[in-house]
């Protein structure tokens, strides 16, 4: 892979010692004895068991019966069992914990409609309605064990079932809210689903979008699956004992595409998937008791699961949001409209999507304040540094740091993040997060050196890893997915670097890797490049075949209103690579779009484009929120 243009800038961020001092990771570094955070992360390495119960105690999380061992052997190496001896129910530990405190009065979940409707629920009232959630499904015949879809946005109704399915024992599936009626059929099939939860409608863009319909197909297609609309659950408060049960045992499906194959299950238990949540929330993102957190996400995805996991188990508040994020209100311009909702609910953590940044960059610069506001953060894709450097110099005022922020949903949360104590560069992560022993090798399996790309790879398990995939005889997909590319390593599909001051980059999925002659190429460098350009708001970059080099490099382009789609335009782009990767790594061509493929959550779907492009079988769709993409990539031959 190419080794040049892996420079964002210099450091535009350097914490304030009182900032630092106050922060969630000081304090944790105090109690490790750590003066400094590698050797603290370095020490939770070495004792990956006492860091994790430890982090376990921290949090506060809740055991009926304690663990007798924080980890012990499991039916293979690659999956060991957590909490062995445990019994828990997790929604204990977001709910009920907080009981006779002054949290229990304090907001919980904070929604606004596209409209301007705002509904607040104390950890109090949401506990009511999630036990009144939960008698009813009940009441219906629900088992623990069943597996319940929901296919809802992302508003209180999702919180409310989405807790209630958990708290009565059963196992959630949480769907893309705009996912059509095949896709969610094909995952209720999979799972084996006894039930469908459906918010009835959600508004987007001032339309009513008929949900109901959607998951009525689905169901029909499906056979067996009792459909329940959010509105059968009693809005007042009830009474419900929690099931209680293995703290191992799964709680939530959540399904993945790959570039080949059928969606995959990945399986989370009570004690995985939420306390990495929370550890990641805390430790790195430093999110406190009464810290209102806005991730713009959707159930669907795991930054959904995240969020309400995240702030409940952290006493903080969840602002939901499920409307378009440039809906206009009367006073309010479209452009403002996420500041303005950010600013009004006092949000202190935002996390946010590189596209939406760079859509945002083409209106004017907003002049929205945001006083609350300790940082943004974001995860799914690359950055680019001039949308990375827009958003922290003009919204953030060059004073709030950006958490960058991966891992991904077998992970449950992040494998390197941001963190208060640590400089900045444009696009940069400070590190592997506590507990997360990552490296970067080569194809030989050696630790690469540093400015050198690699495999990101974790040489340690962690509390928050999937327990595999649902319906995996013999864990063998799952092995293949990320055990067998490093004997006894698990490898996660992402190129990785680091620079001489230790911050680490992360710079596109290793499956999307374009091979030039031999050289390998990371298609996040080459649309980094190009979205240096003034002219240009997004771009995607695909290998094609090619008789002479193998694969050739294929620039797709999108250009910004107000710029010409002409040759000359093309030759400074193409021009541009060159000087900054090399003339061996020249475009063979630079096409102009009008749009790219991408999930709602932001991420380029490559493997869609380069099929579009090629007028390939495009394959697995369900992920994909802009279908007329197809047709503009398409076009582009």
């Amino acid at each position: 892979m190419s080794d040049t243009a892996l420079t964002t800038g210099g450091v535009v961020y350097r914490p304030a010692t009182a900032v630092m001092a106050a922060s969630n990771l000081a304090r944790i570094l105090r109690a490790w004895n750590c003066d400094s955070y590698e050797a603290f992360h370095a020490k939770t390495c070495s004792h990956v068991a006492a860091f994790w119960d430890w982090t376990l105690r921290d949090l506060g999380v809740a055991f009926e019966i304690p663990y007798t061992a924080v980890m012990v052997a499991g039916r293979r190496p690659e999956i060991p069992v957590w909490c062995n001896g445990g019994t828990m129910n997790i929604t204990v530990s977001c709910l009920d914990r907080w009981r006779e405190t002054a949290t229990w009065h304090t907001p919980a979940a904070i929604y606004e409609s596209e409209s301007g409707e705002v509904v607040t629920l104390s950890y109090a009232e949401l506990t009511g309605r999630v036990d009144a959630a939960a008698a009813t499904l009940v009441a219906g015949g629900l088992r623990p064990g069943d597996v319940v879809g929901l296919f809802t946005a992302m508003n209180l109704d999702c919180v409310i079932a989405f807790l209630a399915i958990m708290r009565a024992g059963a196992i959630v599936l949480p769907l893309f809210s705009g996912y059509g009626a095949a896709a969610i059929a094909q995952r209720l099939a999979d799972s084996g689903a006894v039930a469908l939860v459906v918010s009835p409608s959600v508004v987007r863009r001032g339309k009513t979008l008929d949900m109901m319909g959607v998951a009525t197909e689905a169901v029909a297609a499906v056979g067996g699956v009792r459909l329940i609309s959010c509105r059968e659950f009693d809005s007042g408060g009830g009474s419900f004992a929690p099931h209680i049960g293995p703290a191992d045992r799964p709680t939530m499906l959540i399904y993945t595409s790959g570039t080949t194959g059928k969606p995959k299950g990945a399986v989370h238990t009570h004690c995985g998937f939420p306390v990495k949540a929370a550890a990641d929330m805390v430790q790195c993102m430093d999110v406190r008791k009464g810290d209102v957190v806005w991730w713009m996400t959707d159930i669907g995805w795991m930054m959904g699961p995240w969020l309400i996991f995240g702030t409940l188990i952290a006493g903080a508040a969840m602002v939901l949001y499920d409307g378009s994020p440039d809906a206009a209100l009367a006073v309010t311009p479209p452009h403002e409209r996420i500041w303005h909702t950010a600013a009004r609910h006092g949000v202190t953590l935002m996390g946010v999507s590189p596209t939406l940044v760079r859509s945002l960059m083409k209106s004017p610069v907003p002049a929205v304040k945001l006083p609350a506001l300790r940082a943004f953060a974001s995860t799914g894709e690359p950055w680019t540094p001039s949308s990375w450097q827009w958003l922290f110099h003009n919204v953030g005022e060059s004073m709030r740091p950006v958490f960058n922020y991966s891992g991904g949903t077998e992970i449950s949360g992040g494998i390197v993040c941001g963190h208060p104590l640590s400089v900045l560069r444009p696009c940069a992560f400070s590190g592997p997060m506590p507990g997360m022993d990552a490296v970067i090798l080569d194809e030989a399996g050696q630790q690469v050196k540093c400015g050198k790309v690699g495999e990101l790879v974790l040489r340690q398990p962690w509390i928050g890893m999937t327990r595999g995939f649902w319906k995996d005889e013999g864990d063998q997909r799952y092995l293949d997915a990320y055990w067998r590319h490093f004997a006894g390593l698990w490898c996660h599909g992402d190129f990785a670097s680091t620079d001489a001051d230790g911050l680490w980059y992360i710079w596109g999925r290793s499956d999307d890797t374009i091979k030039v002659a031999g050289k390998r190429l990371g298609p996040a460098e080459v649309e980094s490049v190009l979205t240096g350009h003034s002219a240009v708001a997004e771009a995607a970059a695909i290998g094609v075949p090619d008789e002479i080099k193998g694969q050739a490099l294929v620039c797709l382009v999108v250009v910004k209103l107000g710029y010409e789609m002409d040759e000359a335009l093309r030759a400074e782009l193409s021009q541009r690579v060159v000087s900054e990767l090399g003339k061996p790594l020249a475009p063979k061509a630079v096409k102009f779009v009008t749009d790219l493929p991408k999930t709602r959550n932001g991420k380029v779907m490559r493997r869609v484009a380069r099929a579009a492009y090629l007028g390939e079988a495009i394959g697995e769709l369900s992920a994909l929120e802009n279908p007329g993409s197809l047709a503009a990539v398409a076009a582009a031959l």
